[in-house]
């Protein structure tokens, strides 16, 4: 493994992107916490079991709640809130992850056209599960 050079000061993109990393894990945190807050508003404390909730904070989709025991939600909750949040929660989900496998691929491998190769892999791969993830959610 080779060791990589010193960060020079200043802003930079590796700087944004280590700041960007920060942000994106406080933010899913809070994503979560908000969609448990307003599912709890919009009355799963008395309709929904624990595991139905935590499966639609994290993955807020009308499908899992037509599939749990619970009749006639899906006006309820397949609104453009609960597709905001799933577009939000994919977005920073999938550019922090993206992000650290760019991490882990850069202090592994030197400066080569492997590097390059993979780095535009990622990016390619990173626009396509956004662009299939918003096709989804609004086709639901």
């Amino acid at each position: 493994m080779r060791s990589r050079p010193a960060p020079q000061l200043g802003f930079s993109f590796e700087y944004f992107m280590w700041l960007f990393t920060r942000i994106s894990g406080v933010t899913i945190l809070l994503l979560a916490l908000l969609g448990m807050f307003v599912a709890f508003w919009m009355g799963a404390r008395t309709q929904l079991g624990l595991d139905v909730l935590m499966r639609w904070t994290f993955f807020p989709n009308p499908n899992h709640v037509v599939h749990s025991s619970i009749a006639d939600l899906v006006p309820k909750w397949s609104n453009a809130y609960w597709q905001i949040m799933q577009m939000l929660i994919v977005f920073f989900g999938t550019t922090h992850g993206m992000n650290g496998l760019r991490v882990v691929i850069e202090d592994y491998l030197g400066y080569s056209w492997v590097r390059l190769f993979l780095r535009g892999l990622i990016f390619l791969l990173w626009i396509f599960i956004l662009i299939v993830s918003v096709y989804v959610i609004l086709a639901s």
